[in-house]
């Protein structure tokens, strides 16, 4: 890894503060890429509360969200976020005929009515830089203006994350399937 993992007594007062901010929150746990931002405290902080909103206070159920995230950590080829996110997104209920597609990088069929607007205004977002005339009115219809700034929002927060996480070369959990594996076929 790029970003060694600070154990706590390695780490100064102002990196202390924000991990216990980070672990007493809804994160539980210092992991993915806060090993690497706590190397910057003061960044790791700003960070951690924008995900804390996008994660966990947008209103939307958390496998719309993942689906968001998914999509994202797929353009990225992050691996790691990948691999958090596909296990958080089945817990939430998120249906492996989604998921699987997307790791796939193809657009799932059978998704319902917000899967599919959610999943597009996303992919749009992320591969093109912006949703097209139609997915916008047809997510803002849906789900409303504020929901598509968090939408926004969450595809590029994980965007950055997945610069994080690329960079910081972290190794993938034991039992676990890189993305381009998955693309040559290697499993």
């Amino acid at each position: 890894t790029r970003f060694e993992i600070l154990q706590p007594e390695q780490m100064s007062a102002l990196q202390r503060e924000v991990a216990d901010t980070i672990t007493s929150g809804p994160r539980g746990a210092l992991k993915g890429p806060f090993l690497a931002l706590i190397h910057n405290p003061a960044l790791a902080s700003k960070v951690q509360a924008l995900g804390e909103h996008l994660r966990y206070a947008t209103g939307l159920p958390q496998q719309l969200v993942e689906i968001a995230i998914l999509v994202t950590a797929r353009r990225w080829n992050c691996d790691y976020e990948w691999v958090a996110h596909a296990r958080i997104a089945r817990e939430a209920g998120l249906r492996e005929d989604i998921i699987a597609p997307l790791s796939r990088h193809t657009r799932p069929e059978g998704m319902n009515k917000r899967e599919s607007i959610v999943h597009d205004f996303a992919y749009e977002t992320v591969w093109e830089g912006q949703p097209t005339d139609k997915t916008y009115e047809a997510f803002v219809a849906e789900l409303g203006k504020a929901t598509a700034l968090d939408v926004m929002a969450v595809c590029g927060y994980y965007s950055m994350l997945a610069f994080v996480l690329n960079t910081a070369k972290f190794p993938l959990p034991a039992g676990t399937t890189a993305l381009t594996d998955l693309d040559q076929g290697k499993v």
